[in-house]
């Protein structure tokens, strides 16, 4: 009945999308099986991509030949820039999604791509045959053979959802569970834990006080993820912001003798960075009000997704809490918040390809490895995809490196330090962020996707001439000059100190306050110059002008921490022998078998006196 795949990808989630898409468009023959055809790349949670350095990772895929970026700008309710006031480093691409079409352009992209099967079932073990994983066996006892397997099954593991005293079986609400792998896995030598996250109550629009809460509109120039300038919706959709008060507060407190997280009946730790309702009052117990945003699930539905009241407390708690929010106050529940229970695989258990150390050709992405997100999790497939291919053709493995990219730093921080709680990437958590910026995805990673065979030469081209165009303006401005009578008026105004005499435009651009768009107005052979460019060549150039010499001294860094990573360790060195090293540190090295020495420095536990042996001992 069924050939022998080469990838097999279980679970249809953002991983497991992302996946099967890499894999097939680099030419394997791919086998995506989910439980439900209906929910391929279901949005569990919040209907919406992006965010502080989620939109980065979004951008990253994009640029590589991913499809996360399309889809979402596709599918767009809403997009706004977030962090704007701050520097480029932080400035993150956030859209609000249409909930059904996402989910629906997601199939539509698979099916059309030829070298993907689907099949719908679960997926209950894996076939090993010495160390190695040769397929799958299905719960009506199916065996389907093939060279590579990527497990992608989000909460599904032994999922338990849970609101308030009441707890049942399930991946997600109205979903069953996944069984049978956890179990086979620590028979073979894997380490699992439990994790928790949770979504909240679901509501009837047309029962919402629109005029009690704040207006939030999208960006009036509106950007985008993708840089295949895919059409964009015509119109953006509102959302709303309204706040929890100290009735709500009280209300909530009611409950928490029922809530399975304060009661100790959740067993799994929660994401820290997105706390339900309940965890929020308890720990800013000082705080009278909590921000909830209104945020509406597509274009056709009067569905509303209450971003920030995530909770496991009793349904009729949440009811009476969420009615005394301003605006909410003659709310219609669609369906309650809940928490839900799954099962985990410390991540430090994988190499940095994502293959697994216990069983060669399997690999691991998304929330099965500790994280929380759906673009996090799409990043670890799309990069698994791509390894599990090139581990079936002998070819080279792709690892991305932190300076290169944040899904290189996801991949090391989990892989190298592990995760004890829901893993959620930050800008915070990269070392060279001003490089890692969402304007440059395409310039840092196109060409490693080129050479992969992701994107054609026209797409690498395109960004070439970016490139060249973004230098071209960078040396005009270096070149011209302006006067002090054509800028001064314009320089006052913007309270920064006006000139005595002619500088050039680029030491003027060079001040925080003065912008392109500024001296374009006051200069017409610049604004004439820059008229031949397209906006997103003209925002590369102001970057490069503002941060140049904050660049230069990154790179410099950059360097310098390049010759640890090059200094490669090979992964079955013996510890043991290095007597000099800590008893923590052989136990953290034989347990990780960093790749090099620069990932060695990274390990929890490792001491820079340890990392000095290991360089004496290299240099022998």
């Amino acid at each position: 009945m069924f050939k022998e795949y080469d990838v097999i990808v279980v679970g249809a989630g953002h991983a497991g999308c992302e996946a099967a898409a890499a894999a097939a468009n680099l030419g394997s023959s791919v086998l995506l099986i989910t439980m439900n055809m209906e929910t391929i790349a279901q949005m569990s949670c919040n209907p919406a991509m992006g965010g502080v350095a989620k939109g980065q990772i979004v951008r990253e895929i994009d640029a590589m030949g991913g499809y996360s970026g399309i889809i979402a700008d596709k599918t767009t309710l809403q997009f706004r820039m977030l962090n704007l006031s701050k520097g480029p480093a932080m400035w993150s691409p956030r859209s609000q999604n249409d909930r059904k079409r996402f989910a629906e352009e997601w199939r539509l992209t698979l099916e059309s791509i030829p070298n993907i099967d689907f099949w719908q079932e679960m997926v209950s073990g894996l076939l090993v045959e010495n160390q190695q994983v040769i397929g799958v066996k299905t719960s009506l006892g199916v065996e389907i053979k093939s060279k590579a397997v990527v497990l992608t099954n989000g909460t599904f593991l032994n999922g338990l959802i849970h609101i308030g005293e009441k707890r049942f079986g399930g991946g997600r609400t109205g979903e069953k569970a996944a069984t049978g792998i956890t179990e086979q896995l620590m028979q073979l030598g894997f380490e699992a834990g439990r994790m928790k996250t949770g979504t909240p109550p679901r509501i009837d629009g047309r029962s919402l006080d629109y005029s009690k809460m704040q207006e939030q509109w999208g960006d009036e120039k509106r950007g985008r993820f993708s840089y295949t300038n895919v059409p964009l919706p015509e119109n953006q959709k509102c959302c709303w912001i309204t706040y929890t008060n100290e009735k709500v507060h009280e209300t909530l407190k009611e409950g928490f003798e029922k809530s399975p997280m304060f009661t100790g009946r959740i067993k799994g730790l929660g994401p820290r960075y997105c706390p339900s309702i309940e965890d929020k009052i308890n720990r800013f117990a000082e705080r009278e009000r909590h921000q909830i945003f209104v945020e509406p699930e597509g274009w056709n539905t009067c569905e509303i997704y209450v971003n920030g009241f995530s909770t496991s407390l009793p349904e009729d708690v949440q009811y009476k809490a969420l009615i005394q929010i301003p605006g909410f106050e003659k709310a219609k529940m669609f369906r309650p918040g809940y928490a839900i229970e799954y099962d985990f695989f410390p991540p430090t258990q994988l190499d940095l390809t994502l293959e697994t150390k216990n069983i060669k050709n399997l690999f691991f992405a998304g929330q099965i490895n500790g994280t929380t997100g759906y673009e996090e999790a799409a990043s670890q497939g799309f990069i698994a995809g791509i390894n599990a291919h090139n581990k079936v053709f002998n070819k080279n493995e792709l690892i991305l490196k932190r300076s290169e990219s944040y899904i290189g730093v996801l991949i090391d921080d989990l892989v190298t330090k592990g995760t004890e709680e829901p893993y959620r990437m930050f800008t915070s958590r990269a070392e060279h962020r001003l490089l890692l910026r969402q304007d440059n995805a395409d310039i840092r990673l196109s060409k490693i996707a080129y050479d992969l065979g992701l994107i054609n030469a026209e797409r690498l081209e395109i960004v070439n001439q970016k490139i060249q165009d973004s230098e071209d303006i960078v040396a005009y401005t270096k070149k011209q000059s302006i006067t002090a009578e054509d800028s001064n008026e314009m320089l006052t105004t913007l309270g920064t100190a006006p000139l005595t005499q002619n500088v050039k435009l680029f030491n003027l651009l060079s001040r925080p306050q003065v912008q392109i768009e500024h001296l374009r107005k006051v200069n017409e052979a610049f604004d004439t110059t820059l008229n031949q460019y397209d906006e997103e060549t003209i925002a590369q150039a102001e970057i490069k002008i503002k941060y140049d010499s904050y660049f230069e001294k990154e790179n410099e860094i950059v360097a310098k921490m390049q010759k640890m990573e090059d200094r490669a360790i090979n992964p079955d060195f013996d510890y043991n022998t290095l007597g000099s090293l800590s008893k923590e540190a052989r136990e953290k090295l034989l347990r990780i078998k960093p790749r090099t020495l620069g990932q060695a420095s990274r390990i929890s536990g490792v001491s820079p006196s340890d990392i000095s042996v290991l360089m004496i001992h290299m240099a022998k």
